[in-house]
C-alpha cells in the first residue's frame, strides 16, 4: 500500500480552516483532481457519510467511493476509500503560533488495481504524482482559507 503525506501552514485557527473543509461538496473547490461529488447518504457531515467523487488525473478519471470513518471538528476528517483505489486517509489540523496559524497535514495509504500499475502505481504514482497534485490542492486550499472572512 502506498503512502502519502503532504502538509502545508496556512495562515489562520483551525476553526477558520475546518469551516473551509467541513462542507464535502466543497472539496471540488480546492482539489483540483476532484471533479465532482455526489452523496450517496442522506447525511453530509459527519461519520457514515457516503459519496462518490469524481476524480480526474490527465486521461484518467474515477469515480472515488469514501466514507467518512472520522470526524473530530477542527481537528480530523477520516476517509474510507472502496472504489477502484482502496484504503485510508486523514486531514489533521493543527493549531500552530496560539492558533493564528493552522498545519494542515493530509495523509493517505491507497492500494491501487493492477491496471493503474499496482504497487508500482502505488510507489510512483502516489509518491510523486499525486503529492504534487495534493500539494497544489493545499496552496488552493490555504489561498482560499486566508481569503475568506
Amino acid at each position: 500500500m502506498g503512502r502519502i503525506s503532504v502538509s502545508a501552514e496556512i495562515d489562520a485557527p483551525s476553526a477558520r480552516v475546518w469551516h473551509v473543509i467541513e462542507p464535502i461538496e466543497g472539496h471540488v473547490d480546492w482539489m483540483l483532481d476532484a471533479r465532482s461529488i455526489r452523496f450517496e447518504s442522506d447525511q453530509r457531515r459527519g461519520v457514515g457519510t457516503s459519496f462518490v467523487c469524481e476524480t480526474k488525473i490527465g486521461p484518467i478519471a474515477l469515480h472515488d467511493r469514501l466514507e467518512i470513518t472520522e470526524w473530530v471538528p477542527e481537528q480530523r476528517m477520516g476517509v474510507r476509500h472502496s472504489g477502484v483505489v482502496s484504503g485510508s486517509g486523514v486531514f489533521e489540523l493543527e493549531p500552530i503560533d496560539r492558533d493564528r496559524r493552522t498545519r494542515f497535514t493530509w495523509t493517505e495509504e491507497l492500494r491501487f488495481p493492477w491496471y493503474l500499475g499496482g504497487r508500482l502505481g502505488e510507489r510512483l504514482g502516489g509518491r510523486w504524482l499525486l503529492a504534487w497534485i495534493w500539494r497544489r490542492n493545499l496552496t488552493t486550499l490555504a489561498r482560499l482559507v486566508e481569503q475568506s472572512p
